[in-house]
This record gives C-alpha cells, structure tokens and sequence, in this order.
C-alpha cells in the first residue's frame, strides 16, 4: 500500500513561476532558466511512490534536490506544479493543497522528520527533548514522559535522560533525534542526510541501529544522502537525482547492475558490491555449463549430478566430494574445508564470500529446490573488481 505519492512534481524558488514552467515544459535546462528568468528549478517533473515499510533513499550531489523534494513532503518547501500525496488513514492527503489546520495535523500525527543539524534544543534535557513533540501533540505530561524514556531505551539512552544536549556526544545526540521522531509514532519519517556530520564509525553504528529499528517498527522511512554506499545499504529502493530530475529510480541491486546513464554508472563505479549484490546475480547459471552423461561440468575434472533438478552428488578426482547446506544460522567457524555448500539463490554476496573463505570450495544455488546455478572465484573477482552487467552489455 502506497503511503506516499510523488505526482509530476515541480518546484521553482522565485517570483517568475508563470514564465518558468512553459520554458520548463520546452526542454530548457535549470542554468538556462535561471538567466531567463532568475528563478531556480529545484525539483522538475519528479514522479516516485514509497510502500508502507519502505526506505526511499534520495540521493545525489549538492544541489541535484534531494533535500528541496524531501521537504515537499511535509509542507516545508512549496510544489509549483503537481502533487504530492500523504496517506492519513484511508485518504490520500495532498501537501500541496492542504489548508494550515490539515498541514498542522499531518505534521504532529503523520510526518515527523530528522535533521542533519540534531535541531536539540539545549536548555531542555534529553528527555524533555524527546517528548516535546508529543507536547505538541497534548500528551500528558506523565504520559509522554514515560513514552519518551521508552524510546530513549530502544536507542540505549536512558541512563542520560536527565542530561542536557551539550553533555552528549554527535552519535548520542542524533541518537536523541532519531528517539525523538520514533516517540511522534507517525506514518512517515524523513531523514535530511542525519549521519553526514558523523565519523565514519559512528555513522555506521547508527545506520546498523537504524536498519534494526525498522525490523520493529516498519516506518516508512525517505531518507537523503550523497553516499551510495549508505543508500545501498539501508534503502530498499533508491531515487538518484541530477539537475532536479530523478534519473533512476530502483532497488539497490539494480542500480548497480543495471546503471541507465553514464552519470548513475559512474555513481556505482567504486562502490562495495558485498553490501549490495546477491548469488542469483552473481552465479554462472546450469545452462552456461557443459554436460556429458548426465553429469554437469563445473571445471576439467569436478562434476555435478542432479536428479529431478535437486543436488545429488558432486564428483572430483578422487571421488565423491562432500556436500552441505547453508543457513543464515549456519557458525562460520565450524565449516569443514573441501566442502560443497548449497545455498539460497538469494544468499548475499558478504555471507558467500565468507562461506568460501571457510570452506575452500565453490557454492551450489538454489531456487524452489531446484539447482540453477554455481557461484565460483571467477564470479567473486568479477563482482568485486566491477564486470557485473552495465549498461553495454544489457543494451546488447
């Protein structure tokens, strides 16, 4: 079920809107615009729809309107042109067009949002912090209070509750900001690049938290970055923005494989596969392999045997080599060496690396337990040194 919808969404910042959008219309560009008119384009024809319990990652350089599209989801920033539509119970509440009473509503009930800057305020405590926005809503004060120290726990801050923002550290204290807007209890959570002034360890900690978080509460998370590798990492679809168009929009797997333009090609080019990419993605499919006598060659003398479709043996050598089954549950450290594993067509590229590492042997996939594909050291360098598809090898 959508929860928000971007509808052909324009947004101009400055007096000349009337002049603006017709040369818009006709393939003008935003610097061209600009010296036309003086107005800037900072989002142009934008078009995205986030499910309930999705993170939408916006992404892109400086000034490409990630940030400007975000803030048209709460009202912040003004839609020229378009709509930009807000579930609120069974209704689709348009931002653009709401009267200050619906706008105040969806602010308190339904959006919250989380700042890069922390937006503390320092003469409150980090508890009153917390609950000042279930002030704003009317909460009671005992009420709100217990709720705030419950949101301070699931972030592992309740022993500093009664400090002030000043006595916290830059991860603790977007921490409390992170706490704050999950107290609010809204539908919708935007997040404005919150872990860019962070050092690169903490940022990391607190995308894990955050990844954790949302396994328990299911939001539905927009958050803006300019790191791929963090939206790859948390977002399950991911919108890269250029000149104030979104460009592509797709999950995290497909924009690295299947880049389409040169920009978002060159946005991928050095970025960590094991975070992103999966075996079925990776792996040399059955149909690529060679077969004699009913027995499927994986190299000059390893073989495989498949009966009704199913892994039945593997042969090398000097006879039949061991095989086993891989879970997420499986301990790493109790592998056996020389052992063939069967693994999830979906199993990610971090878990099979490591799955090879410790077993010294090539992967098995599997789908609907049907075999339909191995995953071998050729794979993995091409995974790692970037010769996944691009957009050459899709065209053709």
């Amino acid at each position: 079920m959508s929860v928000v919808k971007i509808e052909n969404v324009d947004i101009v910042f400055g007096d000349n809107k009337a002049k603006t959008l017709p040369l818009m219309d006709k393939g003008h560009t935003r610097d061209q615009i600009l010296g036309m008119t003086g107005d800037v384009v900072g989002v142009q024809n934008a078009n995205i729809e986030v499910n309930e319990g999705e993170i939408c990652v916006l992404m892109g350089l400086s000034g490409s309107g990630k940030s400007t599209l975000l803030r048209a989801v709460n009202g912040l920033n003004r839609i020229a042109r378009g709509r930009c539509l807000v579930r609120d119970g069974d209704i689709m509440v348009d931002m653009a067009k709401c009267d200050d009473a619906t706008l105040r509503h969806m602010r308190t009930r339904r959006v919250s949002m989380v700042f890069q800057s922390f937006a503390l305020m320092p003469w409150l405590t980090v508890l009153e912090n917390v609950a000042f926005g279930l002030e704003m809503q009317g909460m009671p004060k005992a009420e709100r209070l217990k709720k705030a120290r419950e949101q301070l726990k699931m972030v592992s801050l309740d022993k500093w509750a009664d400090k002030k923002p000043d006595e916290l550290s830059g991860g603790m204290r977007q921490r409390v900001g992170l706490a704050r807007a999950f107290a609010m209890d809204t539908d919708v959570l935007l997040m404005d690049e919150p872990f860019s002034a962070l050092d690169p360890l903490i940022r990391s900690q607190l995308q894990d938290e955050l990844i954790e978080l949302q396994k328990r509460l299911n939001k539905t998370i927009i958050f803006v970055s300019h790191d791929l590798d963090e939206a790859l990492k948390i977002g399950s679809k991911i919108a890269i923005m250029e000149s104030a168009r979104i460009i592509q929009e797709d999950t995290p797997e497909q924009i690295v494989l299947n880049p389409s333009t040169e920009y978002v090609e060159r946005f991928v080019a050095h970025t960590n596969p094991l975070n992103v990419l999966c075996g079925n993605s990776l792996m040399t499919p059955l149909a690529q392999l060679a077969v004699k006598e009913d027995r499927i060659s994986v190299s000059d003398d390893i073989w495989l045997t498949l009966e009704n479709g199913k892994l039945a043996s593997v042969q090398g050598p000097k006879g039949d080599i061991p095989t086993a089954r891989w879970t997420p549950e499986t301990i790493l450290a109790n592998v056996p060496e020389n052992t063939v594993f069967i693994v999830p067509a979906n199993i990610a590229m971090r878990d099979a690396v490591e799955l090879r590492y410790h077993s010294n042997m090539f992967m098995v996939l599997e789908d609907k337990d049907q075999c339909i594909g191995i995953l071998n050291d050729h794979n993995f360098y091409h995974a790692l040194l970037g010769k996944h598809f691009g957009r050459e090898e899709v065209a053709a």
